[in-house]
């Protein structure tokens, strides 16, 4: 007779230096420790093994209170299956504290399975070369700045998370979190990620390509009074259909000085303003998988189900449908509720 062992965890190492984000490593550490908590639930093994990595053995502080123990000295001998190298307020003073980090990331990035850097943690492989002539995603403060010291990288400032091959990079804080779950969804499905994501009470799963800007960030961002109450305006009244011509009168302005303004504050024009709040409510009220697809285009301003589909195609690059299924806390329910869509 032949015993079959257990297949053995996917090692990860979650990767610190004095003054990361502590959020950006407890959450991901939680994702794949939920995600050992359901597969024992399910009489599986557990899928992670997860340690603190950092180029020393020892006690490292974080840019809070907390510290973090890393037992593991961070060697190009023991690669991981997964590395996570997060992020930090002061990026340019952690690049150049740790070298050692860079040094090990540009020996380790085409012999690992998974890299991943979360928020300004896209710096370190950056500084590595490993994404140059790639896309990547990092915070939308520093996204700037990583596009002018690294010229050679995509910089795609408004993304949750970019999948390069083996590199994935992330927005900041929370989008950790998106990252892992995807994670965690390749390499044991999406039931499981539910179910970890349905314990951290978060949603599976904001797609990579989501925004990382909300159309009401944006309005609280505004400094003109005039334009700013435009903003709310819009978004209070989705459902009705208006022009530039009409929202230059209510501010008073004229159409072509109204949309020069728009322009300027907003960073978008008007119409994409608009069609950017209109997407953001459909997101949120797919959230409720009762809702009727049709019901959802009406409630959120657009003409028709199919003008909400060629919108979430242009931004996404999935449908409504899609995007639901990933929102939903169960499979079940979604699929209920997509039957009456049909």
């Amino acid at each position: 007779m032949h015993s079959t062992s257990a297949p053995s965890p996917r090692t990860v190492d979650i990767v610190v230096y004095a003054g990361f984000k502590a959020m950006e490593a407890v959450g991901p550490m939680s994702v794949f420790e939920y995600a050992n908590v359901h597969l024992r639930r399910r009489g599986q093994p557990p899928g992670y093994d997860v340690r603190i990595a950092s180029d020393r053995i020892g006690i490292v502080p974080s840019d809070t209170l907390m510290s973090l123990q890393a037992t593991k000295v961070l060697s190009s001998l023991a690669l991981p299956d997964i590395a996570v190298i997060v992020g930090a307020r002061d990026i340019e003073r952690a690049l150049a504290a740790g070298p050692a980090i860079v040094e090990w990331i540009a020996d380790a990035a085409t012999r690992i399975e998974r890299l991943a850097a979360l928020c300004s943690g896209a710096f370190f492989l950056a500084a590595a070369g490993v994404l140059d002539g790639r896309r990547a995603t990092t915070h939308w403060s520093v996204a700037r700045q990583l596009q002018a010291d690294f010229p050679a990288v995509s910089v795609d400032a408004d993304a949750i998370f970019v999948k390069a091959d083996n590199l994935w990079t992330s927005a900041g804080v929370t989008a950790g979190i998106d990252l892992a779950l995807a994670l965690v969804e390749e390499d044991f499905g999406r039931e499981l990620a539910l179910d970890v994501a349905t314990d951290m009470v978060v949603y599976l799963k904001r797609p990579g390509g989501q925004s990382q800007f909300s159309t009401h960030l944006l309005s609280d961002r505004t400094t003109r009074p005039s334009i700013r109450d435009i903003q709310k305006w819009i978004l209070a009244n989705l459902q009705v259909r208006t022009s530039v011509a009409q929202l230059a009168s209510q501010a008073m302005m004229s159409e072509r000085h109204f949309a020069r303004v728009f322009l300027q504050e907003v960073g978008m024009s008007v119409q994409e303003f608009i069609e950017a709040c209109r997407f953001e409510r459909a997101t949120q009220l797919l959230a409720d998988v009762r809702m009727p697809l049709k019901t959802v285009a009406a409630h959120a301003g657009f003409s028709a189900e199919a003008h909400m589909r060629r919108v979430f195609q242009k931004k996404l690059d999935i449908t409504p449908r899609v995007y639901r299924e990933r929102f939903a806390t169960t499979g079940v329910a979604a699929g209920a509720a997509e039957s009456r869509d049909i």
